[in-house]
């Protein structure tokens, strides 16, 4: 892997909340960001059909804060369908005070990340990979994406942006226990989820190769 194949893109935010798999009811946060999550702010930002990204890297640029929130939220889903049926029949409707619960979640408050990541092409691409790291350059340099980027949950929206070579990662190491790594989706529609142990070593989070021998697919034990 040629140090000119990686990109870079500086992202943070307010609030966010990269939820681990093993807690049901109430939602904690990873101490940083997923590659998952990572993968789905470069998408936002730049995705084409014939290519792919792959994070190899993740530096966590501010010390890791934790906040607690609590908010009511409706406990069923509601749909068009089930709204337009209300309206033709002139009963039914929906009451938000007898379907909402309160929950908890343990999220990260002013967060910053610097992203490395490549870009894999299909074999059937016919432009070269150069051109699409140019554009991904640009995009970032002048503020551009096709949808806005969030950090985890929908309402903590990422600010983007080039990186800064003097901003240095936090001097922290810690074990992250497993970590969501990809989903390999099956010729009948199913999804295996890939789990790595994941480890923050002085502020940076490798991640590996997907397969590889670190890598596990079994999923986490719920408590």
């Amino acid at each position: 892997m040629s140090p000119y194949s990686l990109l870079e893109v500086r992202v943070a935010g307010d609030f966010a909340c990269f939820t681990r798999p093993e807690h049901k009811v109430e939602r904690v946060s990873y101490p940083l960001i997923t590659p998952s999550a990572a993968r789905g702010v470069l998408e936002a930002i730049m995705w084409k059909p014939e290519m792919r990204w792959r994070v190899r890297a993740i530096h966590v640029l501010k010390p890791i804060r934790y906040f607690n929130l609590t908010r009511n939220e409706v406990k069923s889903r509601q749909s068009e369908v089930i709204a337009r049926r209300w309206r033709e029949q002139g009963v039914g409707g929906y009451d938000v005070t007898a379907d909402h619960t309160q929950r908890h979640t343990l999220l990260l408050r002013d967060v910053a990340y610097r992203i490395r990541a490549e870009i894999e092409l299909a074999p059937d691409a016919t432009a070269d990979v150069a051109k699409y790291r140019d554009q991904f350059r640009r995009r970032v340099a002048q503020g551009r994406c096709f949808a806005t980027p969030y950090l985890g949950c929908r309402e903590f929206s990422a600010a983007f942006g080039p990186v800064d070579p003097d901003e240095q990662p936090i001097k922290h190491s810690e074990e992250l226990g497993l970590m969501l790594l990809d989903l390999h989706y099956n010729p009948d529609g199913t999804g295996t989820p890939h789990f790595f142990p994941a480890q923050l070593n002085s502020g940076v989070l490798h991640v590996p190769d997907l397969p590889a021998k670190e890598v596990c697919c079994a999923a986490p034990k719920t408590t």
